[in-house]
């Protein structure tokens, strides 16, 4: 049973984020901790991570959301939910503040973006799409194997849910990717694999994905040992992995083990020419693959460049400009 504890928030709500493709744009986290249990969240490496079917939920935020914004000189132009959490998570609770401050945000024609894999209620799916100009969507997907996604995701929405939603906000006209985060080597990265999920993609609107594999830290491999029960898929799962295990590569929260370079190269490569013949555009996440890619795996999605409006001076008269020694 999910377990919600309800705290006030001590720190600042719109936070900027370390991870790169975040730099742009302020971050909202509304817990600490996600309900929805995968099995491979980097976030499990966190000194605030609460444990398994746990979260704290931050009920102040709306209030000081609003007091922020009063006090700032400039609004964002949109706001990112959330680097380490997720803003359509199973409980009450969390998605009530959730929509209170998206509809807050929309209020004051600030944009949102977001990574999901949970299910959004309709009503909310139904704001988004009346919005769809302050509306950026990615919805992560890893696999069309309800078996698989049940396994890693326990608590998400199935894969058929996910598809749903993202075809609804294509509909409605919301910018909308995929993120297939994390590819989970000998398990959802054969090229048949590949073949249904970017094919059933496509069949839903999408256009563009990122893309990303599994990595492992301590927390993470713990995760997985006590949640794969299938142990012959484990070991396979990670045995893709060099040892011994930790390179020492950092990514500011623990250290992290990846597959070797040629291995990943590789299996990008196999993404992006099978996501092609579906008319799909991939990119690889830089944050965690430095060593062979670059630029943003566009998180936040994209946005108008801000118009600068032309400063307006008053007119002078004329003979006012002629006492400056300049002409009309």
């Amino acid at each position: 049973m999910a377990t919600v504890v309800r705290a006030g928030r001590k720190s600042a709500v719109l936070t900027p984020s370390s991870l790169p493709c975040l730099s742009a744009m302020p971050t909202i986290n509304l817990t600490a901790g996600c309900l929805h249990g995968c099995l491979y969240c980097y976030a499990r490496s966190y000194r605030q991570f609460p444990g398994d079917g746990k979260v704290v939920l931050y009920e102040n935020t709306l209030d000081m959301l609003r007091d922020e914004l009063a006090r700032r000189r400039t609004k964002p132009q949109a706001v990112y939910f959330s680097p380490s959490s997720d803003l359509f998570q199973p409980a009450p609770e969390v998605l009530e503040l959730g929509e209170a401050i998206i509809r807050f945000l929309f209020s004051k024609g600030i944009g949102v973006a977001f990574l999901t894999k949970g299910y959004i209620p309709d009503h909310v799916l139904a704001l988004l799409s009346d919005h769809a100009e302050l509306v950026r969507a990615q919805v992560g997907i890893i696999t069309l194997d309800e078996s698989i996604a049940r396994t890693f995701e326990p608590n998400a929405a199935g894969p058929e849910r996910r598809l749903a939603q993202i075809e609804a906000l294509v509909r409605a006209g919301v910018p909308t990717e995929a993120r297939i985060d994390p590819i989970l080597p000998t398990v959802t990265d054969s090229p048949e694999t590949t073949e249904r999920l970017f094919a059933a993609l496509a069949d839903v609107g999408v256009k563009r994905a990122a893309v990303d594999v599994l990595f492992l830290r301590p927390a993470i491999v713990q995760s997985l040992r006590r949640g794969v029960p299938d142990k012959q898929m484990l070991a396979r799962l990670l045995g893709a992995f060099p040892r011994p295990s930790p390179t020492g590569e950092s990514t500011g929260k623990a250290s992290s083990q990846k597959l070797p370079l040629e291995v990943r190269r590789e299996m990008f490569a196999v993404m992006r020419d099978v996501a092609a013949a579906h008319g799909i555009e991939v990119s690889v996440c830089a944050c965690e693959n430095p060593d062979l890619a670059h630029g943003s795996c566009n998180i936040t999605g994209r946005w108008p460049k801000p118009s600068v409006r032309p400063v307006q001076f008053p007119l002078l008269p004329a003979e006012n400009l002629a006492h400056e020694g300049r002409s009309p």
